[in-house]
């Protein structure tokens, strides 16, 4: 029995240590080398420690139960790995990692804790030590199963095509644990059958993990090197090789120098530290550092999540100077330390915008010149060296003159935008040298086209500034226009009575005050037109008293309008003359509407809380859908000279306030105007109940 157990257990130990050999000799297993080797190599060593024993007939050592817990703890380490990190949210665990892995370490330290502890007390207790070591292996077992399943399920389809034979090996060797030890515990004892079989069950596992270590290449990690870390970690490591080998030299100059020992290694370590830090903080070291580590340590030039990032937030940083950072958003690509920016403009030539760390350019390039033809047509990113040095690869380019006299030029990178050319970037030579292959020109490519796209957005937003500040513009002449129109009428209708009244002094004094009073008006429309809608100062005003001033402009019509106040002390927060415009206008219509011996109501009130002025009138009326459909909108009126503007602007400014405008109208009977309009603050309404008011002459 002894001699197939030694057999079985040492065709194991044999395949494992192939297999590990076969790991650590092969290119593709840098990526787990450490933790996959380690993993075969006890494997290894636990098969020979068992064999040995087995053919010298004697149990099994200390030794090789602690190289089982290694085992074990190795492979369970290896799944970890092969596990790595997920796209999940995160949840501020050490070093990103997801809440599986996290859990899968915390069980692996625990379990291995416990296994260590059981391990012990097999031997120094006897009975119920014994009975707690195979739990806690059955345990491990059970723990190492669950890492199996959960590195299957947790890759993605292309991914398990190259694990699956390494889940089914590891987890082969798992689940024979599982068998063995959850048989001892139902036995008090290891089957010796069970016990010489498991050697041959280990290196059955053999050729299936050698078979996903052929398809390495395909595994994936989350647990990834970041280019960031990479590069700190060699400016550390060098700084500290360079100051060791400073401070040998110190010690050199000390040992050496005699009197003068102290003094030249003092002297010596502060120029050495202080050409380190000069170095450090050099913008040409720190880039062929990085262009050092792109091209030496990784696959790609380029840590594309970083870069796009970073641009991103480059582009996208409030305040002015987009221009300037658009070009320093692409040169930091290629490590430039500059460069300007030219933008296509009225009269189809491409004008410079913008620089960065440049002087200040002049030149113009006509966007019909062989040069932005050629960039409008190609989109390539020219190297300005080159098609100097080759202009056969260059076809049809011709490089102004401007552009040939900068002496620090280097590539020319085209802004994109709807298949046509935008602009262009004239950056300058890198501070170390970048070779410009494919990947280097597409990336380029695709900044132009993003930095394009902002700028092209910016230039939309400001047009749209420019077109919002007309439209303002154009709205205050529309009520302007609309003012003057009411003024017209007014001057109109004293015209028509200075005929028949102008002997009249109290007509002639009401005739000088009307002109006084819309040449007032007149000079404050101008002044409006002349600055900022945004212009007006909202201020705490008497409802009535502006009521009061809106009448009194039309007391020359005819109904004459009647005032009635039922609440005193209403105050709200209005501009003056806007809100006096207002209510002037409906006041007007319900004149213009109500024949002479109708009646015009203009009532002073409160209700909900808020101010209410109410004109009634006894005119024509309006149906419903005249009132939904027509009255509200603008440029839209009944009237022969009318301009359809006033009940629009009227609206429009009582929402402005928070308040608003409800019309009921029957047509035939009249129309009632309720202009309700939040009170001010701190302002409370006396409301007292008043005899219906007369007409105000």
């Amino acid at each position: 029995m002894n001699s197939i157990i030694t057999f079985s257990y040492l065709v194991a130990a044999v395949g494992f240590v192939l297999l590990g050999a076969a790991w650590l000799t092969s290119w593709r297993g840098r990526r787990y080398r450490a933790v996959l080797s380690a993993a075969c190599l006890l494997s290894a060593g636990w098969a020979a420690a068992v064999g040995y024993h087995a053919h010298q007939e004697i149990s099994v050592s200390l030794a090789a139960d602690l190289l089982e817990i290694l085992r074990n703890a190795a492979w369970s380490l290896f799944l970890v790995a092969l596990l790595g990190r997920h796209r999940e949210p995160s949840h501020g665990l050490p070093f990103g990692l997801s809440r599986k892995v996290a859990a899968a370490g915390v069980g692996y330290l625990l379990f291995l804790a416990l296994t260590v502890y059981g391990w012990w007390g097999g031997y120094v207790f006897e009975g119920i030590g014994q009975v707690s070591s195979m739990s806690l292996r059955l345990g491990w077992s059970v723990f190492g199963m669950l890492l199996v399943e959960q590195v299957y399920r947790n890759k993605p389809e292309q991914e398990r095509w190259a694990i699956k034979f390494a889940c089914l090996g590891i987890g082969g060797m798992f689940a024979y644990d599982f068998y063995m030890y959850s048989d001892a515990l139902l036995f008090r004892g290891i089957n010796p059958d069970i016990w010489a079989a498991r050697g041959a069950i280990n290196a059955l596992t053999v050729p299936l993990i050698g078979i996903s270590m052929a398809r390495s290449a395909s595994w994936n990690t989350g647990l990834a090197l970041s280019r960031r870390v990479m590069f700190h970690s060699a400016a550390l490591f060098g700084s500290a090789l360079y100051l060791l080998a400073m401070g040998l030299a110190g010690y050199a100059l000390r040992f050496f120098g005699g009197s003068w020992g102290n003094l030249m290694q003092v002297a010596f370590l502060f120029a050495a530290l202080m050409l380190l830090l000069g170095i450090l903080f050099s913008g040409t070291f720190r880039s062929w550092l990085k262009v050092f580590i792109s091209k030496h340590f990784y696959t790609y030039n380029y840590d594309y999540r970083e870069e796009w990032l970073r641009f991103t937030r480059t582009l996208s940083e409030p305040g002015p100077g987009l221009g300037e950072r658009a070009i320093q958003a692409i040169a930091t690509l290629v490590e430039s330390p500059g460069g300007s920016l030219w933008m296509r403009r009225e009269g189809h030539a491409y004008e410079p915008v913008a620089h960065w760390h440049a002087a200040p350019q002049q030149a113009r390039e006509e966007a019909g010149s062989a040069f932005c033809r050629y960039l409008g047509e190609s989109h390539w990113v020219v190297d300005l060296a080159e098609a100097a040095r080759d202009p056969d690869k260059y076809p049809g380019l011709v490089l102004p003159d401007w552009l040939r006299q900068q002496p620090r030029a280097w590539l020319v990178v085209p802004m994109v935008m709807h298949g046509g050319l935008a602009g262009f970037v004239v950056l300058q030579q890198s501070r170390s040298p970048v070779i410009l292959n494919w990947e280097v020109i597409d990336l380029l490519k695709i900044a132009g086209v993003q930095a394009a796209s902002y700028l092209a957005q910016q230039e939309a937003a400001d047009a749209l500034l420019v077109a919002r500040q007309f439209e303002s513009f154009n709205r205050m002449s529309t009520f302007v226009v609309h003012d003057l129109k009411n003024l017209v009428s007014q001057l109109s209708l004293m015209v028509a009575n200075a005929e028949k009244h102008r002997d009249n002094p109290e007509f002639q004094r009401d005739m000088v005050e009307t002109v006084e009073l819309s040449v007032e008006k007149m000079k404050l429309m101008l002044q409006k037109l002349g600055r900022s809608a945004n212009m007006e100062r909202p201020a705490p005003l008497s409802v009535e008293e502006v009521v009061r001033q809106a009448i009194s402009n039309k007391r020359g019509f005819e109904p004459r309008p009647a005032l009635q106040v039922r609440a005193t002390g209403l105050r709200v927060l209005a501009d003056r003359e806007r809100l006096e415009r207002v209510l002037g206008h409906l006041v007007q219509n319900a004149i213009e509407a109500t024949p002479r011996d109708g009646r015009v109501t203009i009532e002073v009130g409160q209700r909900d809380g808020q101010a209410l002025v109410s004109i009634r009138d006894t005119g024509v009326g309006m149906d419903e859908e005249f009132i939904r459909e027509r009255l509200f909108r603008p440029f839209e009126s009944t009237k022969a000279a009318g301009m359809g503007i006033g009940a629009f602007e009227s609206r429009e400014y009582i929402h402005e306030l928070g308040g608003r405008l409800e019309v009921s109208s029957t047509p035939q009977v009249g129309t009632t105007f309720d202009v309700l309009l939040p009170l001010h603050e701190g302002q409370a309404a006396e409301v007292a109940p008043r005899a219906a008011a007369g007409e105000l002459s």
